[in-house]
């Protein structure tokens, strides 16, 4: 009888100590998210474009799918005198791949080829998305930005705190004729940004040291991307960088609201309407990629 009178008095004690706990997240505001970063490849015919347009969702449930009634983007080249005319371009109307999947990319029914042809686009020209939806409409402009190779990609032997990491060096030489802004896509889901302000003209030489256990997972191949960007986008990626703490692509909903070039226009004269925003980036950007196969030899 007293082992049951103290069991009895131990569920007692533990279940007036159990308080419900209510926690109050923030209001959810459903918003546009639009994964608009078209990278380019000057040895192919045309540009890859592709537009994936989702709407966030309340604070435990995944994005879905947006719908959209149209995608179009007007490109060409601005005129000096009036920069927000654009010469010598085109349009290009984009459709989704198939209904429900948020994927657009140039209409393969119209009347004529939208697709955009590489050789028909310079460093400088201007691109602007425009999205329509039954209620909103959006506007997104952004600046073709070239970028240079990737001189070479090479395995390391040095490690840094836990002695288990994998040195990768990368090396790349900046033009020098002007400021210029980098993205490397370093693989895994991996960014870093970097801008020419102590490099301009020169050779930049660095190493990126990639966990072993995060190749065991996935494969001794790693790929990276050298990209160059404007300093909006400089601006923006490293925000998303620096508040997904490094283990996000730039093209998943932030951590914490990233605003991009996406902008309302439905309002544009509403000066007060500031919170009627979507998420995301559209960016035309030139990309230069290589590999480097990771050998167990030299692996600490």
């Amino acid at each position: 009888m007293k082992r049951y009178l103290i069991c009895i008095l131990i569920i007692t004690i533990f279940a007036s100590c159990e308080d419900v706990v209510d926690v109050e997240l923030p209001d959810n505001v459903s918003r546009l998210i639009v994964n608009g970063v078209i990278r380019v490849n000057e040895n192919e015919e045309y540009l890859p474009i592709e537009i994936v347009v989702s709407e966030s969702s309340s604070f435990f449930e995944e994005n879905t799918v947006a719908t959209i009634k149209s995608a179009i983007i007007y490109y060409g080249t601005p005129r000096e005198d009036a920069p927000e005319i654009l010469e010598g371009g085109g349009v290009s109307n984009l459709a989704e791949v198939e209904p429900g999947s948020g994927k657009w990319v140039p209409d393969p029914s119209f009347d004529s080829d939208q697709r955009i042809r590489v050789g028909n686009i310079n460093e400088g020209d201007v691109f602007q998305l425009m999205i329509t939806t039954d209620t909103e409409q959006y506007l997104a402009t952004t600046t073709y930005v070239k970028s240079v190779p990737i001189d070479s990609l090479e395995q390391g032997d040095e490690t840094l705190f836990s002695g288990d990491e994998t040195e990768v060096i990368v090396t790349f030489t900046d033009p020098g004729d002007s400021d210029d802004f980098y993205l490397l896509d370093l693989d895994f889901g991996e960014f870093l940004v970097t801008e020419d302000e102590f490099y301009q003209g020169q050779t930049f030489v660095f190493s990126y040291f990639y966990d072993n256990e995060l190749q065991v997972n996935t494969s001794s191949v790693v790929d990276v991307s050298l990209i160059g960007v404007d300093e909006p986008f400089y601006n923006y990626m490293n925000q998303v960088i620096v508040q997904s703490g490094g283990d996000q692509g730039p093209f998943q909903t932030p951590a914490a609201t990233v605003r991009g070039n996406i902008i309302n226009i439905t309002d544009i004269d509403n000066v007060d309407n500031t919170d009627n925003y979507a998420l995301g980036y559209f960016a035309i950007v030139e990309e230069y990629k290589d590999s480097i196969t990771i050998t167990e030899n030299e692996t600490n």
